[in-house]
Protein backbone atom coordinates (compact mmCIF):
# COMPACT_ATOMS: atom_id res chain seq x y z
CA UNK A 1 0.00 0.00 0.00
CA UNK A 2 1.29 3.47 -0.61
CA UNK A 3 1.58 6.20 1.19
CA UNK A 4 -1.06 8.79 1.60
CA UNK A 5 -0.10 12.53 0.91
CA UNK A 6 -0.21 13.13 4.70
CA UNK A 7 1.59 10.10 5.89
CA UNK A 8 4.33 11.11 3.67
CA UNK A 9 4.74 15.00 4.68
CA UNK A 10 4.67 13.28 8.51
CA UNK A 11 7.48 11.12 6.93
CA UNK A 12 9.44 13.16 5.26
CA UNK A 13 9.39 16.26 8.26
CA UNK A 14 9.74 13.85 11.19
CA UNK A 15 13.05 11.90 9.05
CA UNK A 16 14.45 15.56 8.47
CA UNK A 17 13.81 15.97 12.55
CA UNK A 18 15.54 13.35 13.63
CA UNK A 19 18.70 13.77 11.17
CA UNK A 20 18.95 17.32 11.88
CA UNK A 21 19.06 16.27 15.74
CA UNK A 22 21.60 13.37 15.13
CA UNK A 23 19.84 10.59 15.20
CA UNK A 24 19.18 7.67 12.77
CA UNK A 25 16.72 8.97 10.12
CA UNK A 26 16.30 5.55 8.48
CA UNK A 27 15.70 3.72 12.26
CA UNK A 28 12.98 6.31 12.15
CA UNK A 29 11.54 5.40 9.32
CA UNK A 30 11.57 1.72 9.67
CA UNK A 31 9.81 2.19 12.81
CA UNK A 32 7.00 4.88 11.43
CA UNK A 33 6.39 2.78 8.08
CA UNK A 34 5.60 -0.64 10.41
CA UNK A 35 3.33 1.62 12.71
CA UNK A 36 1.39 2.25 10.34
CA UNK A 37 1.21 -0.98 8.23
CA UNK A 38 2.97 0.94 5.03
CA UNK A 39 6.17 -0.84 4.90
CA UNK A 40 7.26 -2.98 1.77
CA UNK A 41 7.79 -0.84 -1.09
CA UNK A 42 7.65 2.71 1.06
CA UNK A 43 10.75 1.10 2.50
CA UNK A 44 13.04 1.97 -0.71
CA UNK A 45 11.26 5.62 -0.43
CA UNK A 46 12.32 6.07 3.04
CA UNK A 47 15.74 4.33 1.99
CA UNK A 48 16.19 7.66 -0.78
CA UNK A 49 15.06 10.44 1.59
CA UNK A 50 17.47 9.25 4.43
CA UNK A 51 20.33 9.20 1.52
CA UNK A 52 19.53 12.48 0.66
CA UNK A 53 19.24 13.70 3.88
CA UNK A 54 23.27 12.39 4.35
CA UNK A 55 24.41 13.75 1.46
CA UNK A 56 28.02 15.01 2.27
CA UNK A 57 29.07 13.56 4.74
CA UNK A 58 30.96 11.17 2.69
CA UNK A 59 33.14 13.56 1.66
CA UNK A 60 33.83 14.56 4.95
CA UNK A 61 34.71 11.21 5.83
CA UNK A 62 36.96 11.31 3.14
CA UNK A 63 38.55 14.30 3.99
CA UNK A 64 39.06 13.76 7.43
CA UNK A 65 40.52 10.37 6.88
CA UNK A 66 41.96 10.08 3.42
CA UNK A 67 44.77 7.48 4.47
CA UNK A 68 41.87 5.20 5.93
CA UNK A 69 40.02 5.91 2.41
CA UNK A 70 43.11 5.10 0.15
CA UNK A 71 43.37 1.98 1.92
CA UNK A 72 39.81 1.14 1.25
CA UNK A 73 39.79 2.11 -2.26
CA UNK A 74 42.77 0.40 -3.42
CA UNK A 75 41.45 -3.34 -1.84
CA UNK A 76 38.26 -2.59 -4.04
CA UNK A 77 41.31 -1.56 -6.97
CA UNK A 78 42.51 -5.06 -6.40
CA UNK A 79 39.47 -7.12 -6.27
CA UNK A 80 38.37 -5.36 -10.08
CA UNK A 81 41.95 -4.89 -11.69
CA UNK A 82 42.16 -8.87 -12.35
CA UNK A 83 38.43 -8.53 -14.32
CA UNK A 84 38.24 -5.31 -16.00
CA UNK A 85 39.67 -5.03 -19.56
CA UNK A 86 42.16 -1.96 -20.32
CA UNK A 87 40.27 0.59 -21.02
CA UNK A 88 37.49 -0.98 -20.06
CA UNK A 89 33.86 0.38 -18.68
CA UNK A 90 32.85 0.57 -15.07
CA UNK A 91 29.98 0.84 -13.22
CA UNK A 92 29.32 2.03 -9.28
CA UNK A 93 26.12 1.31 -8.24
CA UNK A 94 25.46 2.94 -5.81
CA UNK A 95 28.12 5.70 -6.13
CA UNK A 96 26.92 8.20 -3.28
CA UNK A 97 29.22 11.01 -3.18
CA UNK A 98 32.04 9.59 -5.66
CA UNK A 99 34.45 8.91 -2.69
CA UNK A 100 35.09 5.51 -3.62
CA UNK A 101 34.75 5.91 -7.45
CA UNK A 102 37.15 8.29 -7.69
CA UNK A 103 39.85 6.78 -5.61
CA UNK A 104 39.12 3.51 -7.60
CA UNK A 105 39.91 5.15 -10.42
CA UNK A 106 43.03 6.48 -9.29
CA UNK A 107 44.24 3.10 -8.33
CA UNK A 108 43.42 1.47 -11.23
CA UNK A 109 44.85 4.05 -13.66
CA UNK A 110 42.77 2.43 -16.00
CA UNK A 111 43.72 5.39 -18.86
CA UNK A 112 40.99 5.87 -21.70
CA UNK A 113 38.22 3.82 -19.45
CA UNK A 114 34.63 4.67 -19.19
CA UNK A 115 33.63 5.21 -15.90
CA UNK A 116 29.67 5.86 -14.62
CA UNK A 117 27.69 5.59 -11.40
CA UNK A 118 24.26 5.58 -10.41
CA UNK A 119 22.51 6.73 -6.92
CA UNK A 120 18.81 7.27 -5.89
CA UNK A 121 20.13 10.59 -4.38
CA UNK A 122 20.39 13.47 -6.53
CA UNK A 123 21.81 15.74 -3.78
CA UNK A 124 24.41 12.98 -3.71
CA UNK A 125 24.86 12.97 -7.35
CA UNK A 126 25.29 16.82 -7.41
CA UNK A 127 28.02 16.70 -4.35
CA UNK A 128 30.10 13.42 -6.09
CA UNK A 129 30.24 15.87 -9.64
CA UNK A 130 31.86 18.56 -6.87
CA UNK A 131 34.40 15.89 -5.82
CA UNK A 132 34.65 14.75 -9.32
CA UNK A 133 36.18 17.98 -10.41
CA UNK A 134 38.02 18.50 -7.35
CA UNK A 135 40.21 15.49 -8.06
CA UNK A 136 40.70 15.76 -11.38
CA UNK A 137 38.76 13.05 -12.72
CA UNK A 138 35.42 12.08 -15.21
CA UNK A 139 32.91 10.37 -14.86
CA UNK A 140 28.97 10.12 -16.03
CA UNK A 141 26.90 10.10 -13.04
CA UNK A 142 22.55 9.84 -12.98
CA UNK A 143 20.21 9.15 -11.21
CA UNK A 144 18.87 5.23 -11.24
CA UNK A 145 17.67 2.69 -9.79
CA UNK A 146 19.47 -0.22 -8.84
CA UNK A 147 16.51 -2.54 -9.76
CA UNK A 148 15.70 -0.98 -13.24
CA UNK A 149 19.54 0.43 -14.06
CA UNK A 150 19.07 2.50 -17.39
CA UNK A 151 21.93 0.83 -18.97
CA UNK A 152 21.48 -2.00 -22.13
CA UNK A 153 22.37 -5.87 -21.37
CA UNK A 154 25.84 -6.06 -21.52
CA UNK A 155 26.76 -2.39 -22.21
CA UNK A 156 29.32 -2.08 -18.93
CA UNK A 157 32.42 -4.29 -18.80
CA UNK A 158 32.31 -4.73 -14.83
CA UNK A 159 29.49 -3.29 -12.37
CA UNK A 160 30.80 -3.38 -8.90
CA UNK A 161 29.07 -2.02 -5.44
CA UNK A 162 30.69 -0.60 -1.98
CA UNK A 163 27.56 -1.65 0.73
CA UNK A 164 25.17 -0.31 -1.65
CA UNK A 165 22.77 -3.32 -1.84
CA UNK A 166 23.37 -3.67 2.13
CA UNK A 167 19.73 -2.36 3.21
CA UNK A 168 18.04 -4.12 0.44
CA UNK A 169 17.35 -7.21 2.80
CA UNK A 170 14.10 -9.45 1.16
CA UNK A 171 15.59 -8.28 -2.60
CA UNK A 172 18.64 -10.18 -3.43
CA UNK A 173 17.89 -11.61 -6.71
CA UNK A 174 16.14 -8.81 -8.05
CA UNK A 175 19.26 -6.39 -7.32
CA UNK A 176 22.00 -9.27 -8.44
CA UNK A 177 20.08 -10.24 -11.57
CA UNK A 178 20.07 -6.45 -12.47
CA UNK A 179 23.76 -5.79 -12.16
CA UNK A 180 24.56 -9.07 -13.98
CA UNK A 181 22.12 -8.16 -16.74
CA UNK A 182 24.14 -5.21 -17.68
CA UNK A 183 27.61 -6.08 -17.01
CA UNK A 184 29.52 -7.58 -19.84
CA UNK A 185 32.41 -9.31 -18.23
CA UNK A 186 32.03 -9.19 -14.49
CA UNK A 187 30.51 -8.29 -11.46
CA UNK A 188 32.10 -7.45 -8.19
CA UNK A 189 30.07 -6.91 -5.14
CA UNK A 190 31.56 -5.50 -2.34
CA UNK A 191 29.02 -6.04 1.08
CA UNK A 192 28.30 -7.60 4.14
CA UNK A 193 28.39 -10.98 4.12
CA UNK A 194 25.86 -12.70 6.41
CA UNK A 195 26.88 -15.80 6.58
CA UNK A 196 30.41 -15.73 7.43
CA UNK A 197 29.88 -12.70 10.17
CA UNK A 198 29.62 -13.54 14.02
CA UNK A 199 26.57 -14.43 15.34
CA UNK A 200 26.91 -10.88 16.96
CA UNK A 201 26.83 -9.24 13.76
CA UNK A 202 24.55 -11.46 12.23
CA UNK A 203 21.97 -9.96 14.64
CA UNK A 204 23.00 -6.68 14.08
CA UNK A 205 22.30 -7.33 10.25
CA UNK A 206 19.10 -8.99 11.35
CA UNK A 207 17.70 -5.96 12.85
CA UNK A 208 18.90 -3.18 10.34
CA UNK A 209 17.26 -5.80 7.25
CA UNK A 210 20.61 -5.95 5.50
CA UNK A 211 20.95 -8.63 2.70
CA UNK A 212 22.04 -12.37 3.00
CA UNK A 213 22.36 -15.09 0.83
CA UNK A 214 24.02 -12.76 -1.90
CA UNK A 215 26.52 -16.14 -3.24
CA UNK A 216 23.79 -18.62 -3.35
CA UNK A 217 21.23 -15.99 -5.16
CA UNK A 218 24.28 -15.52 -7.81
CA UNK A 219 24.36 -19.19 -8.14
CA UNK A 220 20.79 -19.80 -8.57
CA UNK A 221 20.90 -17.22 -11.27
CA UNK A 222 23.38 -18.97 -13.09
CA UNK A 223 26.56 -16.49 -12.22
CA UNK A 224 30.08 -18.59 -11.73
CA UNK A 225 31.88 -17.59 -8.56
CA UNK A 226 35.15 -16.37 -9.10
CA UNK A 227 35.93 -15.26 -5.54
CA UNK A 228 33.97 -15.06 -1.86
CA UNK A 229 34.91 -14.36 1.39
CA UNK A 230 35.48 -11.77 3.85
CA UNK A 231 38.19 -8.80 3.35
CA UNK A 232 41.27 -8.04 5.46
CA UNK A 233 40.57 -4.30 5.98
CA UNK A 234 36.79 -3.66 6.98
CA UNK A 235 35.49 -0.16 8.29
CA UNK A 236 33.13 -2.02 11.09
CA UNK A 237 33.77 -5.55 12.66
CA UNK A 238 30.02 -5.22 13.01
CA UNK A 239 29.28 -4.67 9.48
CA UNK A 240 31.81 -7.35 8.19
CA UNK A 241 32.89 -6.30 4.29
CA UNK A 242 33.17 -9.48 2.22
CA UNK A 243 33.45 -9.97 -1.69
CA UNK A 244 31.49 -11.42 -3.84
CA UNK A 245 32.79 -11.88 -7.55
CA UNK A 246 31.10 -13.38 -10.34
CA UNK A 247 31.76 -13.78 -13.83
CA UNK A 248 28.78 -13.41 -16.08
CA UNK A 249 28.14 -16.37 -18.21
CA UNK A 250 26.45 -16.18 -21.64
CA UNK A 251 23.13 -17.57 -22.01
CA UNK A 252 22.67 -20.70 -24.95
CA UNK A 253 22.19 -18.17 -28.58
CA UNK A 254 23.03 -15.14 -26.83
CA UNK A 255 24.96 -12.78 -29.63
CA UNK A 256 27.59 -10.14 -28.34
CA UNK A 257 26.52 -6.43 -29.09
CA UNK A 258 28.64 -3.97 -29.83
CA UNK A 259 27.17 -0.62 -28.73
CA UNK A 260 28.95 2.33 -30.04
CA UNK A 261 29.69 5.73 -28.66
CA UNK A 262 26.49 6.40 -26.19
CA UNK A 263 24.13 3.25 -27.50
CA UNK A 264 24.22 1.45 -24.01
CA UNK A 265 21.70 3.71 -22.59
CA UNK A 266 18.33 2.32 -22.23
CA UNK A 267 14.62 3.83 -20.98
CA UNK A 268 13.89 2.03 -17.01
CA UNK A 269 10.10 2.18 -18.54
CA UNK A 270 9.98 0.49 -21.71
CA UNK A 271 13.46 -1.04 -22.57
CA UNK A 272 14.15 1.72 -25.66
CA UNK A 273 16.99 2.84 -26.60
CA UNK A 274 17.87 5.86 -25.00
CA UNK A 275 19.86 9.01 -26.93
CA UNK A 276 21.29 12.13 -25.05
CA UNK A 277 19.63 15.13 -25.88
CA UNK A 278 20.83 18.95 -24.86
CA UNK A 279 18.13 18.88 -22.66
CA UNK A 280 18.46 15.00 -21.15
CA UNK A 281 17.63 11.87 -22.67
CA UNK A 282 14.95 10.46 -24.62
CA UNK A 283 13.40 7.58 -26.15
CA UNK A 284 12.56 8.54 -29.96
CA UNK A 285 10.91 5.19 -30.47
CA UNK A 286 8.35 5.44 -27.96
CA UNK A 287 7.84 9.22 -27.41
CA UNK A 288 9.90 9.17 -23.93
CA UNK A 289 12.02 11.81 -21.99
CA UNK A 290 13.62 12.10 -19.41
CA UNK A 291 15.31 15.59 -18.18
CA UNK A 292 18.39 16.64 -16.05
CA UNK A 293 18.27 18.71 -12.73
CA UNK A 294 21.43 20.96 -12.52
CA UNK A 295 23.02 19.09 -15.28
CA UNK A 296 22.20 15.69 -13.19
CA UNK A 297 20.47 13.14 -15.34
CA UNK A 298 17.13 11.62 -13.82
CA UNK A 299 16.84 7.97 -15.14
CA UNK A 300 14.31 6.45 -12.73
CA UNK A 301 10.99 5.14 -13.95
CA UNK A 302 9.48 8.21 -12.33
CA UNK A 303 11.23 10.54 -13.95
CA UNK A 304 9.87 9.47 -17.42
CA UNK A 305 8.00 12.44 -19.61
CA UNK A 306 5.64 11.46 -22.27
CA UNK A 307 7.00 13.76 -25.29
CA UNK A 308 6.13 12.01 -28.67
CA UNK A 309 7.11 15.62 -30.35
CA UNK A 310 10.37 15.88 -28.98
CA UNK A 311 12.67 16.27 -32.23
CA UNK A 312 16.10 14.65 -32.09
CA UNK A 313 18.84 13.63 -34.72
CA UNK A 314 18.73 10.52 -36.74
CA UNK A 315 19.91 7.77 -34.29
CA UNK A 316 22.74 5.24 -34.58
CA UNK A 317 22.45 1.89 -35.25
CA UNK A 318 23.53 -1.59 -33.27
CA UNK A 319 26.05 -3.23 -34.57
CA UNK A 320 25.79 -7.41 -34.40
CA UNK A 321 29.19 -9.36 -33.96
Amino acid sequence: MDLTSKQLTDLIIGMRSVYAGGENAMAYAREALKTQGVAGRNQRLATLIAYDLQAGTYVEGARANPAEKRRWCRQLADLIAPVLPRGGSLLEVGVGEATTLTGVLTELGTGGGRALGFDISWSRIKVANDWLRERSHAAELFVGDLFNIPLANSSIDVVYSSHSLEPNGGQEEGAIAECLRVARQAVVFVEPLYELATAEAQARMRHHGYVRGLRETAERLGAEVIDYGLLEHTGNPLNPSGVLALRKVASAGEKRVTLPGDGIWQCPLTGAKLEKTPEGFSAPDVGIAYPRLVGVPLLRVEHAVVASKLELPNSKTLEIV
